[in-house]
């Protein structure tokens, strides 16, 4: 049941709502657990059961924590999700790579074919980061373990975040799941925020998706230099106004419900690096990675080398590169069971680890244009990578990109037609001025030119209500066309 469709829209969020409002305050987290139990089996079925052990073992792991049991607590809970999440996600991956092993040597186990296919559960890989989290927060008494049941249920499986993130971490929304944040104010922004994901996703990512879907479902040989540009370029504003899209999206359900989370954008495609970015892009990820991964890898080494007497400025160096390629491999492994996310993630470590032993400085004396244009070099090709379905084929549309070739001329010239149109030039404008923190430096100047003109401001106040009707209106025509196109992120 995505969030981009009509069910969703007009039957369930509406009746989530009101028995939600209806209800006394300590029933809501029940009402809301069920709920979220039911838009998660709407769409996985008996996977739920799934979600519904991991929950259940492990709030009785943080007990065990909690009681003094803290090492076998926490080994329990990281072998059982760790368990899930490996044999889910990578079991596909593991017997097609033993098959095509095989293969090579002429052996073929027919009954290899027989046991593949095997469907990964929805959101897999952020409850479980989520869970994770909350167990080594417990672990550390970064918080303390939850004895309700019902409430810890409804922090793993709330459905505004459950699919697709952000990841939420217990010690965040705690307070927050005995006493919301319910008020018509944040009932209102979670409504305004709902809507601009809406259009992100519908008006903005749907538009680059149908190019980018047909450009990158071209053979490359038959593509011109020109045609492979505007594939990548598509799909790097697709793929960031489809995310962030449903980030706001989540978070403005999540304010309906009287919940304030933590944001997980902010303008990535303005990084002056590639450390900057991962700063901005997936922030709830990038945190979870640089707190849960990156420090205790970087801990745990340099506590080894300094107790065998190796501590120096380079060792430092070798502990840092150590920590990011783990981090960023584990990265890559996260996304997906494929040899493309891996080196996705080797491809983000490598420049980071560059910028680190020096290049970071020659970056800050280059004039600012040029390290915006670096940064988003790296992260097109990166798209590339992440977008394509082998490293083969990564590398064809390397050559592609870097070689100039007029392609095949009918096939670019269909693809012209198809793309190039007005709306496709529309939505680029609007998708470079959202990309950008212009909107904001705008709305807070005009915000300061008129604050003490009272009839500006309600004239403003009714103005924007219009406006997002109007994009809910367009938003929903677009739905109901059958335009609906799944979140990118849901398969993760």
């Amino acid at each position: 049941m995505p969030f981009n469709s009509i069910v969703f829209l007009f039957y369930f969020l509406p009746l989530v709502l009101a028995v939600f409002y209806l209800v006394p305050g300590k029933v809501k987290n029940l009402v809301l657990l069920f709920f979220s139990l039911l838009f998660y089996t709407w769409g996985d079925k008996v996977l739920v059961l799934v979600l519904l052990y991991s929950v259940f073992a492990n709030f009785h792991c943080a007990l065990l924590m909690e009681g003094g049991k803290r090492k076998l607590g926490l080994a329990l809970s990281l072998i059982i999700n760790l368990l899930f999440l490996g044999f889910f996600k990578y079991y596909n991956f593991t017997v097609s790579s033993v098959q095509d092993f095989l293969m090579f040597f002429n052996v073929n186990l027919t009954f290899l074919s027989s046991v593949a296919g095997l469907t990964v559960p929805l959101g897999i890989s952020f409850y479980t980061f989520k869970i994770i989290s909350y167990s080594l927060d417990v672990y550390h008494k970064k918080t303390k373990a939850s004895t309700n049941i019902i409430e810890f249920a409804t922090f793993v499986t709330m459905f505004p975040t459950l699919i697709a993130g952000p990841i939420v971490r217990y010690v965040d929304i705690q307070q927050q799941l005995s006493k919301k944040n319910i008020s018509i104010a944040n009932f209102a922004c979670g409504i305004e925020r709902f809507i601009i994901g809406l259009a992100k996703k519908m008006l903005i990512a749907n538009t680059f998706a149908a190019v980018a879907d047909s450009i990158f479902g071209t053979q490359v040989s038959d593509l011109s230099t020109t045609m492979a540009w505007v594939g990548v370029v598509a799909y790097t504003f697709q793929i960031y106004f489809d995310f962030s899209g449903y980030s706001d999206m989540a978070i403005g359900l999540a304010k309906m419900f009287g919940f304030d989370l933590l944001e997980n954008f902010n303008y990535p495609y303005v990084a002056k690096n590639i450390g900057d970015f991962w700063r901005r892009w997936h922030i709830s990820l990038s945190n979870w990675l640089r707190d849960y991964l990156f420090l205790p890898i970087a801990y745990s080494v340099s506590r080894k080398l300094k107790k065998e007497s190796y501590a120096s400025m380079r060792t430092d160096h070798i502990i840092y590169l150590i920590a990011i390629f783990i981090t960023f491999l584990v990265c890559g492994i996260w996304h997906g069971a494929a040899m493309n996310f891996i080196a996705w993630g080797l491809w983000y470590a490598m420049f980071i680890a560059i910028e680190h032993v020096g290049f970071r400085k020659v970056l800050k004396r280059l004039w600012r244009p040029l390290q915006h244009l670096y940064t988003l070099m790296v992260i097109m090709l990166g798209w590339v990578i992440f977008r394509v379905a082998s490293l083969s084929d990564a590398a064809h549309y390397f050559f592609k990109m870097f070689n100039f070739s007029p392609g095949d001329a009918s096939v670019n010239s269909y693809l012209s037609f198809f793309t190039f149109t007005r709306e496709f030039w529309f939505i680029t404008l609007l998708a470079i001025i959202f990309s950008l923190p212009a909107y904001g430096f705008i709305r807070d100047k005009f915000k300061m030119q008129i604050m003490n003109k009272i009839h500006i401001k309600i004239l403003i106040h009714y103005l924007r209500i219009v406006v997002l009707l109007i994009l809910l209106i367009i938003s929903v025509s677009y739905i109901s066309s059958g335009t609906i196109n799944a979140f990118i992120y849901a398969q993760f």
